[in-house]
């Protein structure tokens, strides 16, 4: 499925109290990235955010699946349409993305 611009216009424009969030065309849909890190991904008209032990539980509570076996949960309709819990889920995900590429250094 093949993302939608006006659908990554509008997120990148709800993250942006978080700084430079930009994107990049990915397989059909985009990846979100913040600092150079992806934390986020965008197929069709959803948004994934980056999950581990973490924060999977809140998204699996609210009956999100995963973006293939990626570790990547579709971002529910209800935080969608609320900007400051949207971005507080984007926080965590942003740390989980520069946790994964420290580790990925080492």
């Amino acid at each position: 499925m093949s993302a939608d611009p006006a659908f990554r216009d509008q997120v990148i424009e709800s993250l942006a109290p978080l700084g430079d969030i930009t994107s990049r065309s990915m397989f059909g849909g985009y990846g979100i990235f913040a600092g150079g890190d992806m934390f986020a991904l965008i197929s069709g008209s959803a948004l994934f955010l980056k999950v581990d032990d973490s924060n999977r539980s809140i998204y699996e509570t609210a009956g999100s699946k995963p973006y293939g076996s990626m570790p990547y949960y579709r971002v529910p309709g209800d935080i969608l349409d609320d900007p400051d819990k949207l971005v507080e889920l984007a926080r965590l995900s942003i740390a989980i993305a520069r946790a994964t590429v420290k580790k990925k250094r080492r």
